[in-house]
């Protein structure tokens, strides 16, 4: 059943930057000529709320190669089911819905010629794509993976807003937390992760924008340690890794601190992972390969001799998921684009001692790279 907007349109909020989604669609129909697709069938429910605002738990979204905004886009649909049918009318007020349960094989069979339609092969199952085939009465399905993946590397100016106040977010949450005293001896790696995340939940997030990351001591050498009831220790090294949800947006930070006072090798530590950090940071320059990016931070700890400790990529794409393209790693394939919003994040771990991880999120300009996340860097708490 293709249906037009209810008339209520019920107390969901619609996504920000109204006409973006429009926008962001024109942008990828030019993909799918290059591509000599006729249409692309999107299924990965991220790249539907990219492309149309709809955040449903069911949905899929058939884009034609020879629509386009301006004239009222006639035969690109939004499907869902019938629980969504207001939430949809909402939030991509400017595109038709399909109300059918099996959203992405009622969008085939709608098709009213033979065309040839790409489909995302990273998200569909083998039994899906017999289902996808199975539903096109004519035409071709073909592999185009990464099309809209491709499209949000670059962030636009309302994406850029949603990244921004998640940061801000995410500070404020580690401000109040310090200010507090809320790193003292005795309280749980478990505590100080859920007196963050409430923290920014009462900032104004949805919710963390991951499972938040606290390590205290030795287990801040487990670069994903999860949170425990350990408690803090008086001169302990101490990550947080954490992030907040913000309109859909993820922000990413981690910093290192001491419990107490520092000691010489720990000082010593944490100015070469921030030296690390900082050479990679000033490396984010629109036309350079990620990779060399990596290679920047990379050379600063292996220098040192401590290369083998540092055990993952320097950092990632960061937006509607935690982890996205482009990635910045010493095998990566990308270049650095004006508007691509990526981690920095070098670490060295010491198996039984602890370890120290520097990460911000932050944005690529003309000019370089800005943060986007403020905390200060230091080793040794503020505010105390």
């Amino acid at each position: 059943m293709l249906t037009g907007a209810p008339t209520d349109p019920g107390p969901t909020r619609p996504d920000r930057a109204p006409g973006g989604h429009a926008r962001r669609r024109d942008t990828l129909r030019g993909l799918l000529r290059e591509a000599r697709l006729d249409a692309l069938l999107v299924t990965d429910l991220v790249n539907v709320r990219y492309l149309s605002g709809f955040t449903g738990s069911n949905a899929a979204l058939l884009v034609h190669a020879d629509d386009a905004a301006d004239r009222g886009e006639d035969r690109t649909v939004l499907a869902t089911d019938g629980r969504y049918t207001v939430q949809a009318a909402a939030q991509a007020p400017d595109l038709p819905v399909l109300v059918e349960r099996a959203c992405a094989p009622a969008l085939l069979a709608a098709l009213p010629a033979a065309a040839v339609v790409g489909f995302d092969s990273a998200h569909v199952t083998v039994d899906g794509h017999g289902d996808l085939l199975d539903a096109l009465a004519a035409g071709e399905l073909r592999r185009a993976p990464g099309l809209v993946e491709t499209l949000r590397e670059v962030k636009d100016a309302g994406e850029l807003d949603a990244l921004r106040q998640a940061c801000a977010v995410a500070d404020a949450a580690l401000a109040g937390m310090l200010a507090a005293d809320g790193l003292h001896p005795g309280r749980t790696e478990r505590e100080v992760a859920r007196d963050l995340e409430e923290r920014m939940r009462e900032a104004g997030a949805e919710g963390p924008s991951f499972e938040t990351i606290v390590a205290a001591g030795a287990h801040a050498a487990i670069p994903h340690h999860r949170p425990t009831d350990a408690p803090l220790a008086d001169g302990d090294l101490l990550t947080m890794d954490f992030g907040a949800l913000v309109d859909g947006y993820r922000s990413d930070m981690t910093r290192t601190l001491v419990v107490g006072t520092p000691t010489p090798w720990q000082r010593d530590l944490h100015a070469l992972v921030a030296e690390a950090a900082a050479a990679g940071r000033a490396a984010l320059v629109p036309g350079v390969p990620t990779r060399d990016v990596d290679a920047a931070a990379r050379d600063v700890i292996a220098r040192a001799g401590f290369g083998e400790q540092f055990v993952h990529g320097l950092g990632h794409g960061v937006g509607l998921v935690i982890h996205e393209a482009p990635a910045v790693s010493a095998t990566a394939t990308a270049t650095l684009k004006v508007g691509m919003t990526v981690t920095v994040e070098p670490g060295v771990y010491l198996a039984g001692r602890g370890g120290v991880r520097i990460e911000d999120t932050l944005v690529v300009t003309d000019d370089g790279a800005v943060p986007l996340t403020q905390s200060p860097r230091d080793l040794e708490v503020p505010f105390r």
